[in-house]
């Protein structure tokens, strides 16, 4: 069996700040969209979308999760790294310093979105 990644979902505490932060910063641009609940952003090749997380995860115990998790998104960005990581630290977001790896086609860097949810942009080649 094959199969294609179709949608990341993050459940999350505030859908609507998200969705500007996302769209605002790397162009995902809402397909569905119930303000306050959830929203699905589409992107090139996979669509990322946003739940409002149950009861049990809102508030205090929304600390544990984000920085806390195993996951991290990845995005590949067109043009030089540094304004785009420029651009969402305006936006909200907490960055990390650019990084390059041997044997790696270009630089990296991490950052977590507003609600603290780790994501990485690499550059693209090109």
């Amino acid at each position: 069996m094959a199969g294609t990644l179709y949608r990341i979902i993050l459940f999350v505490q505030d859908v609507d700040r998200l969705v500007g932060f996302y769209g605002a910063g790397l162009g995902l641009t809402p397909s569905e969209h119930v303000p306050g609940e959830w929203a699905v952003l589409r992107s090139a090749g996979c669509e990322l979308a946003l739940h409002r997380a149950g009861e049990a995860w809102r508030g205090d115990a929304a600390a544990e999760a984000g920085e806390n998790s195993n996951a991290k998104i990845v995005f590949a960005v067109a043009g030089p790294l540094q304004s785009h990581r420029e651009a969402l630290a305006r936006l909200g977001a907490c960055m990390g310093e650019i990084r390059h790896f041997a044997g790696h086609p270009g630089p990296l860097c991490d950052g977590q979105d507003p609600e603290g949810n780790v994501f990485q942009l690499l550059q693209s080649a090109g």
